[in-house]
């Protein structure tokens, strides 16, 4: 797997340092630069791919880099051949940045066309590169990247495509600070750990209306592809360093099964950059044409009610937003986003469509009567299936608050509700988030989540446990884990004071015999 791979970790964390280095200090904006140089140099290796296929087969293919290309807001028309990366990396320093700036840059904005979520997402983007020698540093190590993804995929048995896809995943957990509006990355293993929760099929329509760079939208895909090479071939999956079962990408990436996915990974967000790097993310693994817009999902602009098979989402927890933005379709009585969020997940199931969600802790204990409201209609207008709480660091270095994982299903009668206090993630929970020995309870809440019996599973001393709706009720709808676990207490067996007070006179006697000793061979 890519984390044994000290090169590309080396590589990636030279390609930071030199852009840290080279003046530019804001991580986002580090990280949309890079991925501009990634995917010029991704552009250019597919064409040659396709033609070099089309030579072999005899197929006519027209390159993205034939003809001409009429240079924005001048004259000018440049051969497209000149826009590719194996071109114009060896031109002189200065004027291969401003040819990047002024040509290849534009090219790349509109590749997919006027209308595509990518072309328009690129409207106002822009390249950044302080001085060229900082882009022909970056360029060499792009290409030393792109060479060692090579050998890795030739030695280490992983398609080329999954471990570019893993190093682009390694860049953007490397944006060590929140984004704005209270964003910060979901950790992978907690993704995956949740696709397996609603286990997401091929052909139904999955969403996430707050995407930020994508995760969920890949972990349904990557969840998707593997249960396709399960039924294929299972000899080809390998368990990743979280225990989760991985099948490689490319094996079962037909252009039929791109087509059906393309079509059902549904993705928005409210941050420009995000959208970028959301388009990027699913792009890098073999999503030509991905769907992620930019909206605010929570506005009176989007109407995308009962459509979607499956949510999967880490909403952000900003606190309020203006009354008077919030869409008619949301009835809960509050402008507080973690709320909000819940019932946009609701209002964007199919009768029958499945949620995994993520909010903070307060939402399942709040005393208000909106964040009751809010409860109520999970557990009255959906099967609440369960409630998976989460440590605080979970979040570390981004954010400390305590969350949990709520998983429904629009329309389902709830009966019993799971519960399961997950204690260990598999990485130590300070600030440098080390992975540890094992997967902590991952694997174990996968298990038993699949397996859960509510006839079995009554005995609330232990992590997990089942209680009834009658009891949620009769609380409030408060679905906090401690309010229905008993704790066990050990009782501790004291000695009696007299016998403690004889020992320590037993002690300050054997200690004057001793000095009187030590004295007695002194002298």
């Amino acid at each position: 797997m890519l984390q044994n791979n000290a090169q590309l970790k080396s590589l990636i964390d030279k390609l930071w340092n030199n852009f840290w280095s080279g003046g530019i200090s804001n991580p986002l904006t580090a990280i949309e630069q890079i991925t501009y140089l990634i995917f010029m140099k991704r552009l250019d290796d597919l064409e040659a791919k396709r033609e070099r296929d089309a030579d072999f087969t005899g197929e006519k293919y027209t390159s993205r880099f034939s003809g001409k290309y009429k240079v924005p807001g001048s004259k000018e028309e440049v051969d497209k051949r000149e826009l590719r990366w194996s071109n114009f990396k060896r031109r002189p320093a200065e004027e291969m940045l401003l040819h990047v700036q002024t040509k290849a840059f534009p090219f790349l904005k509109d590749l997919n066309g006027s209308t595509s979520p990518f072309t328009k997402s690129m409207a106002n983007a822009v390249f950044i590169m302080p001085k060229p020698s900082l882009l022909v540093e970056a360029i060499n190590i792009i290409e030393q990247l792109f060479e060692e993804i090579a050998k890795d995929a030739e030695h280490g048995g992983q398609a080329f495509q999954d471990i570019q896809g893993d190093v682009y995943e390694m860049l953007l957990s490397e944006i060590a600070t929140a984004g704005k509006n209270g964003q910060f990355r979901t950790p992978r293993h907690i993704i995956k750990l949740m696709a397996e929760l609603v286990a997401p099929e091929l052909g139904q329509i999955i969403g996430d209306p707050a995407c930020g760079t994508a995760g969920f939208l890949l972990g349904a895909y990557q969840y998707i592809l593997t249960d396709l090479v399960r039924k294929k071939d299972p000899g080809k999956l390998l368990r990743d360093e979280d225990g989760f079962e991985r099948g490689s990408m490319s094996a079962v990436l037909t252009e039929d099964v791109k087509k059906v996915i393309e079509q059902s990974l549904i993705g928005f967000d409210m941050d420009t950059t995000m959208v970028r790097l959301g388009l990027m993310n699913l792009m890098m693994h073999g999503i030509d044409n991905p769907h992620i817009d930019y909206k605010d999902t929570l506005s009176k602009s989007f109407n995308e009610d009962s459509m979607y098979n499956v949510i999967m989402a880490n909403p952000p927890f900003t606190g309020n937003i203006d009354k008077g933005d919030i869409n008619d379709g949301l009835k809960l009585s509050t402008t507080k986003t973690e709320l909000l969020f819940v019932e946009r997940t609701f209002n964007m199931l199919k009768m029958g469509g499945t949620a995994a969600i993520i909010v903070p802790q307060g939402v399942l204990f709040g005393s208000g009567k909106v964040f009751v409201a809010t409860r109520k209609k999970l557990v009255e207008e959906c099967e609440l299936k369960a409630v998976i709480t989460m440590p605080s660091g979970v979040f570390k270095p981004y954010a400390g608050v305590s969350t949990a994982i709520l998983i429904f299903t629009k329309g389902g009668e709830t009966r019993d509700i799971w519960f399961y206090n997950m204690e260990s993630d598999g990485y130590s929970l300070d600030d440098k988030r080390n992975k540890q020995e094992g997967y902590g309870d991952l694997q174990d809440i996968v298990e038993r989540y699949k397996n859960r019996n509510p006839k079995d599973e009554t005995d609330r001393t232990r992590k997990y446990f089942f209680v009834p709706k009658g009891e949620i009720v009769e609380n409030e709808y408060d679905l906090s884990l401690s309010k229905y676990k008993e704790e066990v207490y050990e009782e501790i067996t004291y000695e009696k004071p007299k016998h403690i007070i004889g020992r320590i006179k037993e002690i300050e006697k054997n200690s004057v015999l001793l000095l009187e000793e030590l004295d007695t061979l002194l002298s």
